[in-house]
């Protein structure tokens, strides 16, 4: 009785974690990808609020060896919509994809911690794009934690 519960629990619980996860990184993907067309291109009208975008986007922290931090955010937010994907095809991601999309996301918090910290404190400025990319990475962490304790909790 008491598998049955938990499974009834865990298969509505565990679609709305997926798909909230989905979105956010689709979110999160089209973010970056914005953010590296506003690289590629320094076009003022892409940057919206007080101008902090272009400060943020041009200042030497927004590169690393020569490649834009938002390829680096694109690249994170590729990797978990992939996992996602394979998590329903294959037995290994579904077995470690919740605990992958963890390591990712909490690398791409402790990143972006440290980059908000040099908007504010050493650029003194402020991209809302940037500010999005962190929440996005934030609630992702968030609902790969919950994952991660359902999975285990199994």
């Amino acid at each position: 009785m008491a598998d049955q519960i938990k499974n009834m629990h865990t298969n509505k619980t565990n679609p709305v974690l997926f798909w909230g996860t989905m979105v956010l990184a689709i979110l999160g993907a089209v973010d970056a990808i914005y953010l590296y067309i506003y690289k590629l291109t320094g076009n003022p009208q892409m940057c919206l609020g007080n101008g902090g975008c272009h400060n943020v986007n041009f200042s030497p922290y927004s590169e690393i060896n020569g490649i834009p931090v938002s390829i680096f955010g694109l690249a994170a937010y590729l990797a978990i919509i992939c996992i996602l994907i394979l998590e329903a095809r294959l037995k290994l991601a579904k077995e470690n994809g919740p605990l992958a999309i963890f390591g990712i996301s909490l690398g791409g918090v402790a990143f972006t911690a440290y980059l908000t910290y040099l908007e504010i404190y050493v650029i003194n400025a402020i991209c809302p794009f940037c500010v999005a990319s962190a929440v996005i990475i934030t609630l992702i962490f968030i609902l790969a934690i919950i994952r991660l304790v359902k999975q285990t909790a199994l």
